[in-house]
């Protein structure tokens, strides 16, 4: 038993700084003219693993961009451009990713998004950042509306515009069972 609740603490210790964060870009506001990214980013840690998620109406988009391109508002050299209405992107490497909305104007109007993505994995809580959305929110109902989060996938859970997974017990009941040992709590 004494190895057990070793092998337990073990992988505890290695999966539990691997688990990346879904951020829902705007928090309830979305990704929309009148938000002040730079403050809904500043506060934030943005890891390897981590995924963006815009949430916009048919008016917007989302244009991953060069950071020249992002000081000029320029879309013609985009990376990559997205018309979804509910864009993940996955960061996959450190350094800084910028973003605008390829409406005319839009980007002028403050419509960008700069994200710094550290070189290390998501912790499993996001840094908290000031102000009133502080305050964790609760998982909802998928819905149209751009400016309502979506439910993350199962065992997650939203706070402060991000998501992280959460019930390590159960991917740790899952992940043992596959090796022929069930915990119960």
């Amino acid at each position: 038993m004494a190895q057990l609740s070793l092998a337990v603490a073990v992988f505890l210790a290695v999966a539990a700084p691997t688990i990346a964060v879904n951020y829902i870009v705007g928090d309830s506001q979305g990704w929309s003219t009148g938000v002040d990214y730079s403050t809904w980013v500043s506060g934030k840690t943005f890891n390897k693993g981590d995924v963006l998620e815009f949430q916009y109406t048919p008016l917007h988009s989302v244009t991953e961009v060069k950071e020249s391109d992002y000081n000029s508002c320029s879309t013609s050299n985009a990376i990559n451009s997205y018309t979804d209405m509910d864009t993940k992107i996955t960061l996959t490497g450190s350094g800084t990713r910028y973003f605008v909305c390829g409406t005319a104007g839009h980007c002028s109007q403050g419509m960008k998004l700069a994200v710094t993505v550290s070189g290390s994995t998501s912790p499993s809580t996001p840094s908290s950042p000031g102000g009133s959305s502080g305050s964790p929110s609760t998982p909802s109902s998928p819905s149209n509306n751009p400016s309502s989060p979506t439910t993350p996938s199962p065992a997650t859970t939203t706070k402060n515009g991000a998501a992280g997974v959460g019930g390590r017990g159960v991917l740790i009941s899952v992940m043992l069972a596959g090796c022929g040992i069930a915990l119960l709590g």
